[in-house]
């Protein structure tokens, strides 16, 4: 069983609460209205539609490889989170989502226990917290794969990272009430869903969270990537915070689940020799 955060990421969270200004874990807690003039968003948050399977419009979909666990093994059918309806790729580009949708699981990097990327971290079926407070980084937190990343928020050093990164650089600013957040750098291993649906290192993602009321917020994603799809598109999904009284975020440390997958016969355990054998 996962238990909570490992001791070093439980002690990053709390030095970067810290950071981000006097009161921060209190302010979490009461969640006051507005900090430093701006939104509350401090919290657990957690989309509840089926775009981890797929950002577009699917049906429920028996997956045969795993035909010994019926219906627990179903791709559940969902509505497209993409605001065009379809993703614009280019006909070479399509090609690869097919050729990523026929090598699934394997071929994920969900089951390598990859660090997920922006934005697919975002509406995984697992919550992710955001640290907020006065200064200028806001942190988000994930549970898969004890993934995180800062956003700096207004600052001058909005900047491209040297290398590209698993998590991308997270550049952000307030428009109104609407935190923005531009994701650039961004590694080109990292998958947008369980369907195959990809992109390459030229991809940047512009972010937009809006509070709609004290526990949900919209959540907007734009993904512009010339060398993967005709021209940029948007997805759009309500995210919901979670109010149980004992909220808080979970480890989910899934590397011993993927080592046989990546390792192979490196990691089979061999069989004990007979007693007496040479």
């Amino acid at each position: 069983m996962q238990g909570l955060l490992p001791p070093a990421l439980v002690g990053a969270l709390a030095v970067a609460a810290a950071a981000l200004g006097p009161g921060a874990l209190a302010q979490e807690r009461g969640r006051p209205e507005r900090i430093a003039g701006k939104p509350n968003l401090n919290g657990l948050w957690q989309a509840a539609s089926t775009a981890y399977w797929n950002l577009e419009a699917h049906s429920a979909e028996r997956l045969e490889e795993f035909w010994q666990l019926g219906s627990l093994a179903a791709i559940p059918a969902g509505e497209s989170v993409v605001v065009e309806g379809e993703i614009p790729y280019r006909p070479e580009a399509l090609a690869k989502r097919d050729e990523n949708r026929a090598g699934w699981p394997e071929a994920d990097p969900e089951a390598k226990c990859y660090m997920p990327g922006i934005p697919r971290a975002t509406y995984m079926p697992y919550p992710f917290e955001i640290v907020q407070g006065e200064g200028d980084t806001i942190l988000f937190a994930y549970t898969y794969a004890n993934a995180n990343r800062p956003v700096f928020v207004n600052l001058d050093d909005h900047e491209i990272a040297p290398v590209d990164l698993w998590m991308g650089r997270s550049n952000g600013r307030w428009d109104g009430d609407t935190l923005v957040i531009e994701v650039n750098s961004n590694i080109d291993q990292t998958w947008l869903d369980r369907a195959g649906n990809h992109h390459s290192a030229a991809m940047v993602v512009t972010e937009r969270y809006t509070l709609i009321n004290e526990n949900a917020m919209q959540y907007e994603a734009t993904i512009d990537d010339p060398e993967t799809f005709m021209q940029p598109w948007t997805i759009r999904m309500p995210l919901y915070r979670q109010i149980e009284e004992n909220a808080r975020l979970l480890e989910l440390n899934c590397v011993e689940f993927s080592e046989e997958l990546l390792y192979g016969e490196l990691t089979t355990k061999q069989p004990e020799p007979p007693a007496g054998a040479p």
